[in-house]
């Protein structure tokens, strides 16, 4: 059985009236730096110097600031950034935005006359690309500076390429080279773009002006655990000192848990029925849908193939296929200017992501979207554009993120419009929350200020959230039940990731320290995103909420609250993992999975991006099961998530160790109702598939 999208017929639309410091291992840039005097008052000056500039081309007649196209930083000016070439990417508006945030609204309002009336394959162009007019006058002006211009694949993005001195006189900016406070070197405008008043309401942003858009996985496995043999899968959850003895004195523990080969995790049986999923059957389990997975490594994909003969028996086939943009993750050709990591670092993601999606929909076809990992974002606004444009994926997963503020206003608003063409499509898309509690710039650059990821934060991406099954082992228990209220809890191992000064209770490291190493479930607010219409009731109203613009940037007017994340969580402990097998070797250049014992084999692995593919997958489901996509799953979520959710509200006291698991992911506490620890909860499967 194939589900038919369902488009509708052509017609009018409906129409009314930074990036600061990086915490990536140290990359060789393309471009050179002029070094800036070594004073102690460079750092010091720094924001004032910007300020200045800033005054200054302000003033200049005919020519208006693209907003909040520079981020403030306070770390270190090392230089000028130059290079011979460079290239950025120029995001252009959509026309009519008005009827689009209308259209948008209409399609997800039950009981509106058009709700869930889908566009088809090209529609969202036809409607909402920029006119022919305005994108040659942008393209004149480029070319006026002396930039090569070339359209892309999307029609909202132009390829402008030139030396960073005719890149900078065309924006009237200045590029500066920075210091990080992990000494990571990067480049990044130190003064906002400006563009010619007549096309400032064209250009939302330029793509390329900085290369901290550095995306990296979201999963997470015990470094130094031993596992266990078959015979001792039903470990306890290791206790604070285990812990301790893991992560800061680097002594291994043995941990077992689910029935995977050698204790390694659950398998697909065990995550079903802890889930409580219905009957198994083709329409139950994805037959007749295409799922998307946005992947940034190369990965031996011979993987798959054991995983699931493992679980599904020799007759079973993977149906996954594999299909390269920008030349793939091995490619060599990058955008000039920008650096690309052309290796296997990821594999251990890419594999999770596919036997992930096999155990909950393995009757759907599955297509692994994959490009090179680039540090200006070009690369990833490629995939996501082709994997709208294609239409073939009813969902769509990402477990790759950054710090919100890492992406800048520039690239969220370019990524904004390619997930408004996918929920205007129908496409239902999900992204890993985010793996350090409430702290997702803390990896990067040691922020320990609230902060959330991208692209979770955006608000037509349902952002997925970790949780933790705790106490609850099912060993080798085929067929487990959902534990007892109050088990499963935020993922958050010892409630150890907090805002806790150093002391015996968290081995003298204080807790941000916890928060890097065992990890927690992302969550908080954006400061750029308003809430979408759909976030409304459930307990999101909360003396937690802010409020734009002043806390998020992109929200109209004062009593809009801002985006809260996440939607919705799922089981994303890496101490009550899920099994996953991954490989690697020596000629897999940087592979992860090499390095886990002899050349990887059967492991746990856990982490958001183990939430975000669950969901992607259960959501194929749903529409085979429904036989039509369900689009942006918000609206259905927040209103009756006690009908599709175990709400993960404040754990109580376990019977087995007498001891109050997890109640927060460092800042924000596990509520009833709606938190911005694990959102509205965990998936029924049941319920989510056949309501």
């Amino acid at each position: 059985m194939r589900v038919p999208h369902r488009p509708r017929s052509s017609r009018s639309p409906l129409r009314l009236g930074g990036a600061a410091a990086l915490g990536l291992a140290a990359a060789t840039l393309t471009g050179s730096f002029v070094a800036a005097p070594a004073t102690a008052a460079t750092s010091a000056t720094a924001a004032t110097s910007v300020n200045a500039a800033t005054s200054a081309v302000g003033g200049t007649p005919g020519f208006t600031a693209i907003r909040d196209s520079m981020r403030p930083t306070t770390d270190k000016v090392t230089g000028a950034f130059t290079a011979k070439q460079m290239t950025v990417e120029v995001a252009l508006s959509p026309r009519d935005e008005a009827g689009l945030n209308s259209e948008l609204s209409a399609v997800y309002t039950k009981g509106s006359a058009r709700y869930h009336d889908f566009l088809a394959k090209g529609q969202f162009d036809n409607l909402y690309a920029p006119s022919a007019t305005t994108t040659t006058a942008v393209t004149s002006y480029l070319a006026s500076h002396g930039l090569t211009v070339a359209k892309t694949s999307s029609p909202f993005l132009l390829s402008a390429s030139g030396s960073s001195a005719q890149i900078t006189s065309t924006f009237r900016t200045a590029i500066s080279a920075y210091q990080g406070r992990r000494g990571i070197r990067y480049f990044a405008n130190s003064r906002p773009a400006y563009v010619p008043t007549s096309l400032g309401g064209a250009i939302s942003g330029v793509v390329g002006l900085n290369n901290t858009v550095r995306l990296h996985s979201l999963s997470v496995r015990p470094s130094g655990e031993k596992p266990r043999t078959a015979s001792s899968c039903e470990t306890g959850y290791p206790t604070s000192q285990q812990l301790f003895d893991l992560y800061v004195a680097n002594t291994g523990v043995s941990l077992g848990y689910g029935e995977g080969p050698g204790c390694s995790g659950l398998t697909p049986s065990q995550t079903n029925s802890i889930y409580g999923a219905p009957a198994a059957s083709a329409r139950t389990q994805g037959g007749g849908v295409t799922t998307a997975l946005f992947e940034l490594s190369a990965y031996n994909s011979s993987d798959a193939g054991t995983w699931a003969r493992q679980f599904y028996g020799p007759k079973y086939s993977p149906r996954v296929t594999e299909k390269n943009v920008d030349g793939g993750p091995l490619s060599t050709s990058c955008p000039p200017g920008d650096t690309c990591t052309a290796d296997y670092s990821g594999d251990i993601e890419v594999d999770a992501d596919i036997e992930q999606e096999m155990s909950v929909a393995p009757d759907a076809s599955i297509t692994v979207y994959d490009a090179p990992n680039d540090e200006t974002g070009q690369t990833s606004l490629d995939e996501y554009t082709v994997i709208a444009n294609d239409d073939t994926a009813a969902t769509v997963s990402s477990s790759w993120g950054l710090c919100e503020s890492d992406a800048g206003e520039g690239y969220a608003e370019s990524e904004n419009t390619i997930f408004e063409q996918m929920a205007l499509q129908g496409q239902s898309v999900f992204a890993a929350a985010g793996d350090n509690g409430a702290f997702d710039c803390i990896a990067t650059d040691g922020s320990q200020s609230a902060a959330i990821d991208d692209p979770g934060a955006q608000p037509w991406v349902i952002s997925a959230g970790g949780t933790s099954l705790g106490t609850d082992n099912p060993g080798t228990a085929a067929h487990p039940r959902y534990p007892a209220p109050g088990v499963e809890t935020v993922w958050n191992p010892d409630n150890l990731c907090g805002t806790a000064a150093a002391s015996a209770s968290n081995d003298e490291q204080g807790g941000y320290y916890w928060c890097e190493s065992t990890g927690s479930g992302g969550g908080g607010s954006s400061e750029f995103w308003g809430a979408p219409g759909w976030q409304r009731g459930a307990g999101t109203a909360s003396k937690y909420t802010t409020y734009g613009p002043s806390h998020c940037t992109l929200a109209k007017g004062g009593s809009t609250p801002c985006r809260q994340v996440p939607d919705v969580s799922a089981n994303a402990d890496e101490f009550t993992p899920y099994a996953e097998y991954c490989t690697g070797t020596a000629s897999d250049t940087n592979s992860t999975c090499a390095t886990i014992g002899n050349g990887g084999g059967w492991f746990g692995i856990g982490g958001t991006s183990l939430s975000a593919p669950l969901w992607g997958a259960l959501i194929a489901d749903r529409d085979s099961y429904q036989g039509r996509r369900s689009g942006n799953i918000g609206s259905l979520v927040y209103a009756d998530p006690g009908k599709y959710l175990n709400d993960i509200a404040a754990p109580a006291r376990s019977p087995e160790t007498g001891v109050t698991p997890a109640t927060s992911n460092g800042l924000f506490p596990t509520t009833a109702g709606y938190d911005e620890a694990t959102g509205l909860g965990s998936p029924k499967f049941a319920a989510v598939i056949g309501g």
